[in-house]
């Protein structure tokens, strides 16, 4: 049987605001660099429709979402200067997501808890 599974993936979309959508591209790049240092990281990059963008992002668990956000907070502060955070999804296992719930609370995400037995 395979480990426990602890994976986090976190589902933030973006509107860019009008005109700054090479901007917010470019503001890309350094998130991509940030996540390079963080260990708990498993996938992560953007996405775009049209000035929507996504990013996808996982984590090994809830810690390496809290290292995440701790590590790009100023560049998170610099993006939403220029993009609308319109919404943020949570997804994983009920013991990490709770773990999460205080430190994003001000976030206001959508929390979708995974259940054993649905998955592969």
């Amino acid at each position: 049987m395979a480990g426990k599974d602890t994976c986090v993936t976190l589902v933030p979309y973006f509107k860019v605001h009008e005109g700054k959508l090479q901007q917010f591209k470019d503001g890309c790049a350094a998130f991509i660099e940030k996540t390079k240092t963080e260990p708990g990281c498993v996938h992560y990059a953007f996405s775009f429709n049209g000035d929507e963008a996504h990013c996808r992002e996982g984590y090994e668990d809830a810690d390496g979402v809290l290292a995440h956000l701790d590590n790009v907070g100023e560049l998170l502060q610099e993006a939403l200067k220029i993009a609308d955070l319109t919404r943020l999804e949570v997804h994983g296992p009920a013991e990490e997501l709770a773990k999460l719930k205080e430190p994003l609370k001000d976030l206001s995400p959508a929390y979708f808890e995974l259940h054993d037995g649905i998955r592969r």
